[in-house]
């Protein structure tokens, strides 16, 4: 993945939810986003996605300048996995799938179908595939959105803390299942409070507070944290 952030500012009632974000990386299959919930992570995962606009400044990705309005051929690259899964609670674990795929992608079922299987099968879920998403657990529920991303074929999949909602046995369900994709060479960006996670997987590390970046690197900045913030916020997190 490569990555370019320009000035970029988002406000939500005058306020600045990002502040002159800037950021540039190249060649990077991982990148964690880590910081104090409020921090500006999803909301700068979303403007990455085209699902919001934003005030100024420019977002590129992989050669693309993101631009909501007219980027529906962009979003259809991106796969997105959301806090609490976004499943539609009266389709079964297989339609949910199946209908990104049809109805937005323009594909046939008959085309889909086995490799939606295939999917299901390689995240554990293959005897959950006829049932809805209240008759499964959290972990698998989220497990199952990971699948929806992935279906589609994505250029870049964005993960927005898909273990926030989640109990520790959960949590590390579906960290072993992003982990696939780790594996599979797909490229992520990854809003994380899992801080161990990220420093396992994570080629690349963005620590943010108030709407700025404060800290970027390696996985080594956790390590030796070179802001009196990022020190502060790592003492807190990792204290137990």
């Amino acid at each position: 993945m490569n990555l370019k952030i320009e000035q970029l500012i988002k406000l939500y009632n005058l306020t600045p939810v990002l502040d002159h974000v800037d950021l540039e990386l190249k060649d990077i299959q991982v990148l964690a986003l880590i910081g104090a919930s409020g921090s500006g992570k999803s909301t700068l995962l979303r403007l990455m996605a085209g699902l919001e606009q934003f005030d100024s400044g420019v977002i590129t990705v992989n050669g693309h300048i993101v631009e909501t309005s007219k980027d529906a051929a962009y979003r259809k690259k991106i796969g997105f996995v959301f806090q609490d899964h976004n499943l539609f609670p009266h389709l079964s674990i297989t339609e949910n799938i199946m209908l990104v795929l049809e109805k937005v992608h323009g594909r046939s079922r008959e085309d889909v179908l086995p490799e939606v299987q295939e999917l299901l099968t390689q995240f554990g879920l293959e005897e959950h595939a006829d049932r809805n998403p209240h008759q499964i657990s959290g972990g698998q529920a989220q497990r199952a959105s990971i699948v929806r991303a992935l279906a589609i074929r994505p250029e870049l999949v964005l993960l927005d803390e898909p273990t926030s909602s989640l109990d520790p046995i959960l949590t590390h369900e579906v960290l072993m299942s992003i982990k696939v994709l780790v594996e599979a060479k797909i490229d992520f960006v990854i809003v994380t409070h899992e801080i161990g996670f990220a420093r396992e997987v994570a080629d690349y590390i963005v620590f943010m507070d108030e709407g700025k970046i404060v800290e970027h690197g390696t996985k080594a900045m956790l390590e030796k944290p070179q802001t009196e913030k990022l020190k502060r916020f790592l003492e807190k997190v990792l204290s137990f």
